[in-house]
């Protein structure tokens, strides 16, 4: 079921490459219903919003009222959690603030010796939206990762999006959304959600930033209004990569395999080790672990269709490999990780040592699970405090520093033919 490939081939990276490939072209049937969507809830507000929830989540409702959450329900869906659930839920809340409160930048200044004052000031965004999938694909960790990183950022309102089609609400979801801090919740989806946070409606405030996980209707709805509102990312499908010295139990590789492919068809699960009978010991453990899972269809299908064992030459060779793909998750899954940590440069999240599943990291380990996805580790960054901040530069000029400021940027400004450019400088200068 899962190809296996060998970086001693001669056509090694062809395959790879081939691997690695994903369509990721747009649906024009996606694009023109999202753009109709859009436009329709930009003119008509609440009445679009309430239609298209009707006709897509089978609710019978008449007004937006009735698509609000009060923060009485949300407390009471905590209440009613049982135990086990609630406490799990408080302690990775509690671990995702803590390992977040690092990232608050702090605003500063710099004085030069002629009196000019240079710096930055950073304040957090006015109002968020975090997008939530509902239903029975219900995600409380995504609640904790979008917008705990807001709340400790310092945004003012936070307004949650989860859709409920035929009435589904998560208990789970909604004491995430308690536990987080989350101002306001509205049981909406889809992209007429997304249209909602962008333009803002009668009853749904515009906001300034939207984040969260969504179907293709949605991640097609943020492509579109970003420039009006920022966006965190469009992720693409689920990935793993494994490095593997040969130490770690084979079922456990299996499995940390297995939690990436069971996402969905396309999600990708990776292998690299230089031990040739290792992953011959992996792929028996994967057909040992497959018939009891299950989500076995699906991690079928992924591993097919996008998986893959590989021989490397070595661990550095492997770290050369994972650079290339930069993995949304990497586990470094071998006896000293801090050796090799010098090596790898792009990836979303790394996880050292046989211990640390990346599973972990998806529900509580604290650092954020909204990662990049499709290799674009290589420049972007996991979701953090610094998404919910901007940063405003500060220049205070002094007297003397606009006689040297002033010549220099007049020089330049004639250079570029800028002439009113280079007369505000000049009208500064003494005499």
């Amino acid at each position: 079921m899962l190809r296996s490939l060998d970086s001693a081939a001669p056509n090694f990276k062809q395959q790879l490459e081939a691997l690695l490939a994903f369509e990721t072209s747009q649906d024009p049937q996606v694009e023109d219903r999202v753009a109709i969507i859009l436009n329709e809830v930009k003119a008509r507000g609440d009445t679009a919003v309430i239609e298209y929830t009707k006709q897509f989540d089978c609710l019978n409702v008449q007004s937006m009222a009735e698509l609000e959450l009060t923060q009485v329900e949300l407390k009471t869906a905590f209440d009613h959690l049982p135990i086990m659930q609630r406490s799990a839920l408080e302690a990775a809340a509690e671990r995702v603030r803590r390992y977040h409160e690092h990232q608050k930048a702090s605003s500063w200044q710099y004085t030069e010796a002629d009196g000019t004052v240079l710096g930055q000031q950073i304040t957090p965004l006015d109002r968020v939206g975090i997008y939530v999938p509902g239903g029975k694909a219900s995600y409380p960790s995504s609640v904790l990762m979008n917008a705990i990183p807001a709340h400790v950022a310092g945004v003012s309102e936070i307004i949650m999006v989860v859709p409920t089609p035929r009435g589904e609400r998560n208990d789970l979801v909604l004491a995430a959304a308690y536990i987080a801090g989350v101002s306001r919740v509205f049981t909406i989806g889809g992209s007429q959600a997304i249209a909602a946070l962008a333009f803002g409606t009668e009853t749904i405030p515009s906001v300034d930033k939207i984040t969260g996980p969504g179907n293709a209707y949605v991640a097609a709805a943020k492509r579109r209004v970003f420039g009006i509102v920022g966006i965190d990312m469009v992720a693409g499908p689920s990935e793993i990569l494994v490095i593997s010295d040969g130490l770690t139990d084979p079922d456990w590789i299996a499995m940390d395999l297995f939690s990436q492919a069971e996402h969905d068809e396309i999600a990708q699960s990776i292998l690299l080790c230089p031990e040739s009978d290792y992953i011959e010991r992996v792929k028996e453990s994967i057909e040992k672990l497959l018939h009891d899972m299950p989500r076995k269809e699906i991690i079928l299908a992924s591993l097919t269709n996008r998986g893959a064992l590989i021989k490397v030459r070595d661990l550095e060779e492997a770290c050369e490999i994972a650079n290339w793909i930069a993995p949304e998750h990497l586990e470094l899954s071998v006896a000293n990780p801090e050796e090799w940590l010098p090596q790898l440069k792009h990836a979303g999240a790394i996880f050292m040592g046989k211990f640390t599943s990346e599973s972990l990291g998806d529900y509580c380990a604290g650092p954020n699970h909204v990662l990049p996805t499709a290799r674009t580790a290589r420049f972007a960054s996991p979701l953090g405090v610094y998404d919910f901040q901007k940063r405003t530069s500060l220049i205070h000029v002094s007297e003397s520093g606009a006689q040297y400021l002033g010549k220099i940027a007049s020089t330049l400004a004639h250079g570029e033919g800028l002439t009113a450019h280079a007369r505000s400088a000049e009208m500064r200068l003494k005499k």
